[in-house]
């Protein structure tokens, strides 16, 4: 059951991927700008004090540049992923994990050095000095107070018959394994962080038509999404359950 799961899913991301290849650079790039005004008029954004956002690979998804700068400069805590080896003993979980740790300014997001994938990326020498989410033994200090926002990335998105928002990431599991582990640290009673909202950013190649061919197949532990900030500038929301099923 696994594996075809898997394959479905890997099948899907071929097709959106050759999908996305041929969306001109220009074409990013106005999308990008569209949901960056989007959001700069979007109820939850403006009130997120602490907010996660993923950088971008330099093609082929949203550029997320200009929403970090603007969260920076309005003031909010930025907090972006790093990818680290996971501190966990639970068999099944995987050797590399993923946290948020926090940006401290702008210049210190400007001296973000890209990775063999052109991401921007934390140097792990200086880890040590910053906030991070989840934290772990080798964390210097984990952060009790949780995020406000989650604008996550996706290879594609679509809407379950319930009308909740599904995402197909790029099949590592990261994203959905840390969504896992913030839940279940948030439901805990000495936890006193309000309900994290998690938003996907998505170019309008990304959202599937909800034919037969193009469904996205949700795993046990795979997370839906509370609402989708698309490359037209809409942003749509979830009508149903985002508990995984």
């Amino acid at each position: 059951m696994a594996s075809s799961l898997s394959a479905a899913k890997q099948q899907l991301r071929s097709l959106v991927k050759q999908r996305l290849a041929a969306v001109p650079a220009d074409s990013i790039v106005t999308q990008s700008r569209n949901i960056c005004e989007s959001l700069k008029e979007f109820q939850p954004y403006l009130e997120a004090k602490r907010i996660s956002i993923y950088l971008s690979m330099p093609s082929g998804e949203v550029q997320t540049d200009a929403i970090v700068r603007h969260a920076l400069d309005s003031g909010k805590q930025v907090f972006i992923p790093y990818l680290h080896k996971s501190p966990l003993e639970t068999p099944g979980t995987p050797a590399r994990v993923m946290d948020m740790v926090q940006l401290k300014n702008m210049q210190d997001y400007e001296s973000l050095q890209p990775d063999r994938w052109g991401i921007p990326s934390v140097d792990p020498a200086t880890v040590y000095e910053r906030q991070r989410i989840l934290g772990g033994p080798d964390a210097h200090s984990a952060d009790q107070a949780g995020l406000d926002l989650m604008l996550l990335p996706g290879v594609a998105f679509d809407f379950d018959e319930s009308g909740a928002i599904r995402r197909l990431g790029h099949g590592k599991g990261f994203y959905d394994f840390f969504m896992n582990r913030y839940l279940a640290k948030a439901s805990s009673p000495a936890n006193e962080a309000k309900p994290i909202l998690f938003y996907g950013l998505a170019l309008t190649e990304q959202l599937l038509s909800g034919s037969s061919e193009e469904q996205i197949p949700m795993g046990q532990y795979d997370r839906r999404l509370h609402g989708l900030v698309l490359g037209n500038g809409q942003i749509r929301e979830s009508s149903g359950s985002i508990t995984p099923k």
